[in-house]
C-alpha cells in the first residue's frame, strides 16, 4: 500500500512523458539543470579540498558536462578546430542563443580557457563556488567603473598566467537569427591585451531546439571555429570598426552553416 501512490506518479510521469511534447521539454530542460546542480553540489567540495581554485578545472567541468549530448542524442560538427592552435592567449566571441551552448563550449574549450561571467552568478551557492573553483571572470556590468577596471586587470592577468577567455559579446541570450549588437567588453580586452581575437560561431538550434514551441528533438549543430583576428597595433579608436567588422562576419557563417542545416531537408534553403 505503501508503494501504490510512488508507483502511481512514476506512471503518470513516464505517460506525460511519452504524449507531452511540453512536459517532454521541460523535462529535458530540468534535467541539464539538476545535473549542473548536482555536479555543483557532489564534486565541488572536493575540488575545493584537494585542488582548489585553478582555470584547469573549466576542462573538468567540461568533462562532466559533455556525455549529456548522448543523454539528449545531440551531435556536433566541429569545423576549423585548428584554428584553435595558437600557442599565446587569446579571446574567444561565439554567438549564444541559449543554456545548451553550454554543450558546444564543452565540446571545443581550449587549455586554459575561462568565460567571462555575470557576478551575480557568483552568489548562486553551491553554483558560484563551482564557477569561482573554475576560476570565472566576473563582471558587475550594473557598475560599469568597476567593469572597466576588471576588463583592465585581466588583460595584464592574460598575459601572466597565458589565459585564454570566452566571451558572448551579445551578452544575452538570443535565439532570432539576427545577432544582438555586440558590446564591446571582449574587443576592449583583446586590444588592451594586444591578443588575437578568435570567433567562434553555433549554428541555430531551430530544426530541434524551440523554447517557444516548447519543442528538443535530436539534431546537429555546426560549430565553425573562424581564423584569428590580429590586433597588434590597434588602439582603443580602431575597436568600433573591429566590433563591427567581427558581427558581420560571424552574422555571415552563422546565415551560412543554418542554411547547410536547413538545406539538407528542404530544397528551398528555406528556415522557418
Amino acid at each position: 500500500m505503501d508503494l501504490l501512490l510512488p508507483t502511481f506518479i512514476l506512471i503518470v510521469i513516464f505517460l506525460l512523458y511519452q504524449w507531452s511534447m511540453t512536459f517532454k521539454f521541460l523535462c529535458k530542460l530540468a534535467f541539464l539543470s539538476a545535473w549542473v546542480l548536482f555536479l555543483s553540489v557532489s564534486v565541488s567540495p572536493l575540488v575545493a579540498v584537494f585542488i582548489g581554485q585553478r582555470a584547469e578545472n573549466m576542462k573538468l567541468l567540461c568533462a562532466f558536462i559533455r556525455p549529456l549530448k548522448y543523454i539528449y542524442n545531440v551531435t556536433f560538427t566541429v569545423q576549423g578546430s585548428e584554428n584553435l592552435n595558437i600557442k599565446q592567449p587569446y579571446v574567444i566571441v561565439c554567438n549564444h542563443q541559449t543554456n545548451f551552448d553550454l554543450l558546444a563550449m564543452a565540446e571545443i574549450l581550449p587549455e586554459r580557457c575561462v568565460p567571462i561571467a555575470k557576478k551575480e552568478l557568483l552568489y548562486w551557492g553551491p553554483l558560484g563556488l563551482c564557477c569561482w573553483l573554475c576560476d570565472l571572470v566576473f563582471i558587475d556590468r550594473k557598475k560599469k567603473h568597476q567593469a572597466r577596471d576588471t576588463i583592465e586587470h585581466l588583460a595584464e592577468r592574460m598575459q601572466h598566467e597565458d589565459l585564454r577567455i570566452w566571451v558572448y559579446p551579445e551578452g544575452t541570450r538570443n535565439q532570432v537569427d539576427t545577432m544582438l549588437p555586440f558590446k564591446r567588453g571582449a574587443f576592449h580586452l583583446a586590444v588592451k591585451a594586444q591578443v588575437p581575437i578568435v570567433p567562434i560561431v553555433i549554428s541555430s538550434y531551430r530544426d530541434s531546439y524551440s523554447f517557444k514551441d516548447k519543442r528538443f528533438k535530436p539534431g546537429n549543430i555546426i560549430i565553425r571555429i573562424l581564423p584569428k583576428i590580429e590586433t597588434q597595433g590597434l588602439d582603443l579608436q580602431d575597436i568600433s570598426a573591429l566590433v563591427e567588422s567581427t558581427r558581420r562576419m560571424m552574422q555571415d557563417t552563422f546565415n551560412d552553416i543554418s542554411g547547410k542545416m536547413c538545406g539538407d531537408k528542404d530544397e528551398s534553403n528555406e528556415c522557418s
